[in-house]
């Protein structure tokens, strides 16, 4: 299964090289149209880069899967929350069972609490 996964990374990492090497044109990236930064007051939001495509493509690729991991990571909490919760109820159940388990077996043969435990 490791394989698997090195041969796609490496079928990947040669299809994003070929993509890059096929969008070096550099492009201009604007933050508002012309026409809404000539309304007076939205000048300081206005500004353009002008990067190689690929710089552009795959840095969005790159930031939809950062924001899709963090908006997941937050929508687990609830589930990672719950999952905390039921382990310490378990752990907490765990403990009553031993201390249960002891308290009958105080006056028991050790063997044979030995072999009730066993079963």
């Amino acid at each position: 299964m490791r394989y698997i996964r090195y041969a796609f990374y490496a079928a990947l990492a040669i299809v994003l090289v070929n993509f890059s090497v096929a969008n070096l044109g550099s492009v201009t990236l604007n933050t508002l149209p012309s026409g809404v930064a000539a309304v007076p007051g939205m000048g300081w939001l206005s500004f353009s880069l002008e990067l190689p495509l690929f710089v552009i493509v795959l840095g969005s690729l790159i930031l939809g899967v950062v924001l899709g991991e963090v908006l997941e990571w937050f929508r687990e909490h609830k589930i990672r929350v719950d999952a905390n919760q039921k382990g310490q109820q378990v752990r907490k159940l765990e403990r009553e069972l031993k201390k249960t388990q002891a308290e009958r077996d105080k006056d028991k043969d050790e063997v044979l609490a030995l072999l009730d435990q066993a079963s």
